[in-house]
Formats: structure tokens, sequence, C-alpha cells
């Protein structure tokens, strides 16, 4: 049983070329999915795009399920890195207006095209991809933590009142946010996200101290 655990640890430990190969695969897939849909991406688009052969892909993902889970986790690791490329902890109030006006501007550069790359997963694959849908969840539930973890920082410094529910702060947050990029991918203008975002900072600068 030892011997049959390590074969199989083997099989899925990757040298530095096949990491870099499959790390093609999955950023190529995010591209393609993220611009067509998935649905709308086949296998063969994304061999194209990655300029890999279909027995490669086949090599890191059995089915097109698991290349979508492995998208979903670049799409949340890039999101989250980017976050926090901007600004390390949304642990003030000038740390959440610099978040906030980062992203509008992120979306006047797209042209309002796109929306979030995890929020248009979520909207394709939710009702009928099950294990999709737990890993967009806790995509969703580490971009939520980042938020709090700011929140929750403001608060024990003494900024923010103890009367502030940093977890539904947190959630309200985060829902404005995907509610606010997608208006703004229908209107093609900023102005709902813009009046979201403005209006829970607002909401959120009423609790400090």
């Amino acid at each position: 049983m030892e011997k049959l655990n390590e074969a199989r640890k083997s099989k899925h430990r990757l040298t530095k070329k096949g990491e870099e190969t499959r790390s093609r695969i999955v950023s190529a897939a995010a591209k393609l999915m993220f611009e067509k849909g998935v649905a709308s991406t086949s296998v063969e688009d994304v061999q194209i795009e990655a300029q890999v052969s279909s027995s490669q892909i086949y090599h890191y993902f059995n089915e097109k399920r698991e290349l979508v889970k492995a998208v979903i986790i670049y799409q949340t690791e890039k999101v989250l890195s980017t976050q926090e490329s901007l600004v390390i902890q949304l642990d003030s109030m000038e740390a959440l207006k610099t978040w906030r006006d980062a992203i509008v501007q992120l979306q006047n550069e797209r042209q309002c095209r796109g929306g979030c790359p995890i929020g248009s997963l979520a909207s394709e694959l939710s009702d009928i991809e099950p294990d999709a849908r737990s890993e967009l969840e806790a995509g969703f539930m580490k971009w939520e933590n980042f938020i709090r973890k700011g929140l929750h920082t403001m608060q024990e410094r003494g900024e923010l009142s103890t009367n502030a529910n940093t977890d539904e702060l947190a959630l309200a947050l985060l829902t404005t946010l995907q509610g606010g990029l997608l208006l703004t991918q229908v209107r093609k203008e900023t102005l709902p996200l813009e009046v979201g975002l403005d209006s829970m900072l607002a909401h959120i600068s009423s609790f400090i101290i």
C-alpha cells in the first residue's frame, strides 16, 4: 500500500518544465474563459492558445472539469494577489479608498468589459457544476477574509467601533463590489461601481471613532 501511494505521489509530482507547461495551459484557459465563457471555450481552443498538444493537456487534466477547477483557483489567486499589490491590508479608510480607486480605474482600463473573473465563472457554473461551485465559494471566502482581516485590524487598534460587525461589513462590501462590477459590465460605465463602493465606505466610515 505504501509503495502504491508513493507511486501515485510520484505521478503527480511535476518537473520544473512540467509545472511551466501546466501553468501555461491554465493561464491560457483562464484568458479564454474570461473572454468567451467556459461553455464557449473548447479544449482545442486552449491547445491553440497555449501552443501545446492535446496529449499535453490530457496529461495534466483528465477532463475539462479538472481544467475549469484549476482556472478557478488560478483566478482566485490572481485576484487576491492583485488586491494585495494595491494595499497590503484594508486596515484604514485611506487603504479602503485606495483600493476603491484602483478597482474603478481597472474597469476603466478594461472599458468596462468582462466584470469580475471569479464572478463571471460563478454566474456560469454555480447552478450546473457542484464541484466548481464549491471552489468558487472557497475563492470568494478568501476574498471576504482579506477584507474582514483589514476591518478587524482597525477594530483591534480602536479605530473602528466595537458596534461594527466586521463579518457583516466584509460580506456587504464584497457583495456590493460584485453587484457593482456586474452593472458596470452591463451599463458600460463605472458609475454603478462607484456609487455602490462609495456608499459602503461611507457606511464603514460611520463606525470610525
